[in-house]
């Protein structure tokens, strides 16, 4: 047995990071892997199914996908019904001090292959055999022959998901981000700095023409139930929150924090009746301005996050 969990244990980061892509919901993935285990503890005491195991990590991708495919099946009656716009439970760690983004290790293999929001927000559109053919195909290589034994279709068919999910992925209406690094830090610190300011101007002047802005408060708190797009809806938007004179600008604390792998904010904050407010802010960021802001309010999806402190300031310290 020891050697098993072993065997298993290997290839834990792998099966999370894929089902957490598949899924958006590290609750949800990492529940899909528990049962990828059991299923293979049960594959090996049976003799004829523990023949069929010629490949263990091959066969674990299998077996934990097909699990995701059944979730996301039944998810997106769940999804339908939720209250306002839906985003995935983000990944959230600690900004690193300099240009180099270097993860956590015990993150490192989760983050394996990252995908950022802004895609996992696009992921929200295929069906659940597309959003399987992309993730296991185009972000983890997984040979078609393989993608088509988990869809239970054929190679031809499962070609032509993965193509569908691509189109999808790079539609013009699609949140970009390309940006280095080096860049994010620019563009998300000179946003943190505008939006402060009040200044309409100065925001514009960091906010793609065609930025959007989606927020998740999941029936808790009010995030709005439709995406705000455009820079001068998404602007005035901004600071009527978090600006000198907005709803949290005098209450709010921040610091920099990566959120699915780019550049973002963890913040807090109080209504005016007092109820604190906690949120996870994504930034995606393309050609030195920022094209899309992921607002994650709905306390269910934000886990343990760590508190800030007294140290934290809105805009905040890098």
């Amino acid at each position: 047995m020891a050697d098993l969990v072993t065997e298993f244990e290997a290839e834990r980061g792998r099966l999370t990071a894929v089902a957490y892509r598949m899924l958006g919901s590290r609750s949800e993935a990492e529940d899909a892997v528990q049962e990828t285990w059991l299923r293979y503890a049960a594959a090996l005491a049976d003799p004829a199914a523990r023949a069929e195991i010629r490949q263990l990590g091959a066969w674990l991708t299998t077996t934990c996908a097909r699990i995701c495919l059944d979730v996301l099946r039944s998810a997106r009656v769940r999804r339908e019904a939720y209250p306002g716009q839906w985003l995935p439970e983000p990944l959230v760690t600690p900004a690193p001090s300099g240009d180099g983004f270097a993860p956590d290790p015990a993150e490192r293999a989760v983050r394996t292959d990252q995908v950022g929001s802004a895609l996992m927000v696009v992921l929200e559109r295929l069906t659940p055999e597309q959003r399987v053919a992309f993730v296991l195909h185009d972000v983890f290589a997984v040979p078609f022959a393989r993608v088509a034994e988990v869809l239970g279709t054929t190679d031809v068919a499962a070609r032509q998901m993965a193509s569908r999910a691509r189109r999808a992925v790079s539609a013009p209406d699609a949140p970009r981000h390309t940006a280095d690094p080096a860049e994010q830090r620019r563009v998300v610190a000179a946003f943190a700095a505008a939006a402060q300011s009040g200044e309409l101007d100065a925001l514009l002047k960091v906010l793609a023409p065609d930025v959007v802005l989606i927020g998740d408060g999941g029936g808790h708190f009010p995030a709005g139930r439709n995406p705000v797009y455009g820079a001068d809806k998404v602007g005035r938007f901004v600071l009527g929150l978090f600006g000198q004179s907005g709803r949290y600008g005098g209450t709010l604390r921040a610091r920099p924090v990566l959120v699915d792998g780019v550049l973002g904010f963890q913040m807090e904050t109080v209504f005016r009746d007092g109820r604190p407010l906690r949120l996870v802010s994504a930034l995606a960021v393309a050609d030195g301005r920022v094209t899309g802001i992921f607002n994650q309010l709905n306390p269910d999806k934000l886990g343990d996050l760590p508190p800030l402190g007294p140290e934290d300031a809105w805009p905040p310290r890098w």
